[in-house]
Order: C-alpha cells, then structure tokens, then sequence
C-alpha cells in the first residue's frame, strides 16, 4: 500500500515556548500551487503581523475553541521567535528561514513535517527579519 504523501507548503510560523522549555509551533501555511510568486521564490501571501492580529481578533477564548495557544491574544507578534517558509523552483529547495533559537534540530524537523518539507530538499538560515524582539 502506498503513502499518501503532503503537498508541500510554504508559510509562517512562531515557536511558542511550552512548560518543558521547548517549543510550540503556530504556523500559517499555503500549498505550493497556491502559492505567490515573490523574486525566484514562491511564498506564503500573509505576513507575520497580519496573521497574528487575526489570531488576536479571536480573543483567549476563541483561539482556545481552535487548540491555538493563548499568547496572540495577549501578546504582539514581535515577542516570540518566528520564521518563513519559502520555496526556490530553480533549484527545487525549501528554505526556512528561522530565528537561531528555533534553529535546533527537534524543531527543524517538526517544522519540516507540518509544512511537508522532503528531508534533503531544506535549507535552514537566519535572518534579521525573524528576530523576537
């Protein structure tokens, strides 16, 4: 029997500190097909600051109905650690662009499923824009 495999996405996402000093992933993602052009790369249409306040608009409550963490209800976007991911067609890659402190392995890899990422199609890099402020 054969896998359904996931489409590939692209998207945003924060890394929400848990209770055993981990992280939490919020993510917003759009398949690859439905992705937006963006220079050489396909991208995700929404940005950090808009997604967020939608989230924030739901109120504790509302982002409770949804399984979502409390925290865009009471705290601005810039707070906690964030990234992208963006896909580069010419050379078949996906490069997640990622603050350093959710650059370890564990949440790589988590990041790296929930968007459908193939293992050795993924680049991780820093940026000044994903930076918690």
């Amino acid at each position: 029997m054969s896998r359904v495999r996931a489409v590939p996405c692209v998207g945003i996402f924060w890394g929400i500190p848990d209770a055993r000093g981990g992280w939490r992933l919020l993510l917003d993602k759009t398949p690859i097909p439905q992705a937006e052009p963006y220079g050489d790369c396909l991208t995700h249409a929404l940005g950090h600051c808009e997604f967020w306040e939608s989230l924030a608009r739901l109120g504790e409550s509302g982002l409770a109905r949804r399984g979502l963490p409390a925290e865009p209800a009471w705290h601005e976007y810039e707070d906690f650690p964030r990234g992208r991911v963006v896909y580069v067609p010419g050379n078949r890659r996906f490069v997640v662009y990622a603050d350093r402190r959710l650059q370890a392995a564990r949440f790589i890899i988590s990041v790296a499923a929930e968007f459908g990422i193939p293992a050795d199609a993924c680049v991780v890099r820093s940026d000044s824009h994903y930076r918690a402020g």
